[in-house]
């Protein structure tokens, strides 16, 4: 064996073999055959490519200007280490932003810019470019007016007048904008045959004199509206009449009201001058409260009260008898 290991052919032999273990480990290794902990770190090394939509950020003097033409969000993909893309997908530690800090009012085009992003990932924005237009800032007040389509009331109805809270409304936008409101509308939608108050929480638009909505921040950007909807009224005297009554009694009668209000159609209202409502005596022999329902006229849809009480009361016999 010692005379073998002085021989110059055994190292030779002893160098193939171990370059042959050696070239045998390499190929397994990038062939992702070695053990799992090793195929762990060659995955996490990877390279992959996602896209993800962020939100376009402003850098401007809110108090002087106001911008309007760039999109909420845009398009960011990522290219790089698998590992390092979900990380920052999932941490969203940059932001996209266009900088009008040095920019006069009027249209620009402006270079859409990422701020935070790792250099280790290949980021590419789209779009890349933005046109934005910068007016100066206004703010002013405008009355809400509620608008609503008639055609819905039911027939014979009235429409008191429409009431909204708030009354008022603040509007902030481009000058040029703000200055083209004709007014703030409040829009109704009321269903066929409407025959109550309609009372519902509308979005609030602003439109110009040709009925355009234009592009302004309304606060509060809803209101409460209500559209009093009734049946045309009056207030009549009511006439008791009795019938039945005893010859040989007097009474002395009284209602717990005098008046009532009807509800119908005008034509119909113009006609009632007063409501008889008949006291029927008959077996009336003492003091009695008796509850009469009203009974309307023809046209007349309702009325206020509903029914009355009337006293009776039995004061003596008309006439003596003779001896």
């Amino acid at each position: 064996m010692k005379k073998n290991l002085d021989r110059p052919w055994f190292y030779r032999a002893v160098a193939l073999v171990l370059a042959i273990l050696l070239a045998i480990y390499i190929n397994w290794n990038q062939q992702g055959f070695f053990p799992q902990g090793k195929k762990s770190v060659t995955m996490t090394t990877a390279t992959t490519t996602e896209t993800i939509k962020v939100p376009l950020q402003v850098s401007v003097d809110t108090d002087k200007y106001y911008v309007t033409g760039y999109p909420d969000k845009v398009s960011v993909t990522l290219k790089g280490a698998n590992a390092l893309v979900t990380s920052i997908i999932n941490t969203r530690n940059f932001r996209a932003f266009i900088d009008l800090s040095n920019l006069k009012p009027g249209s620009h085009q402006v270079k859409i810019q990422l701020n935070g992003m790792s250099s280790q990932v290949k980021a590419t924005l789209q779009p890349k470019l933005v046109k934005v237009n910068i007016q100066k800032r206004k703010s002013q007040t405008f009355p809400v007016q509620i608008e609503y389509n008639k055609s819905a009331i039911a027939k014979n109805y009235m429409v008191g007048t429409p009431k909204s809270s708030p009354r008022l409304v603040r509007v902030t936008g481009a000058q040029g904008e703000v200055n083209q409101i004709d007014h703030i509308r409040a829009k109704a939608v009321l269903p066929k045959g409407q025959a109550t108050t309609y009372s519902r929480e509308v979005i609030l638009t602003a439109v110009d004199s040709k009925n355009r909505q234009l592009n302004v921040v309304i606060d509060p950007l809803t209101a409460n509206i209500s559209i009093p909807i009734y049946l045309p009224h009056k207030s009549v005297k009511i006439k008791l009449k009795t019938s039945n009554e005893d010859r040989n009694k007097k009474y002395s009668i009284n209602a717990d009201k005098n008046t009532v209000t009807l509800y119908g159609t005008k034509n119909s209202l113009k006609t009632v001058k007063e409501l008889p409502v008949d006291v029927n005596l008959k077996s009336i022999t003492s003091n009695t409260e008796k509850t009469i329902p009203l009974v309307l006229p023809k046209g007349i849809k309702e009325s206020d009260p509903k029914e009355i009480k009337v006293n009776i009361e039995v004061l003596q016999s008309s006439h003596k008898k003779s001896d």
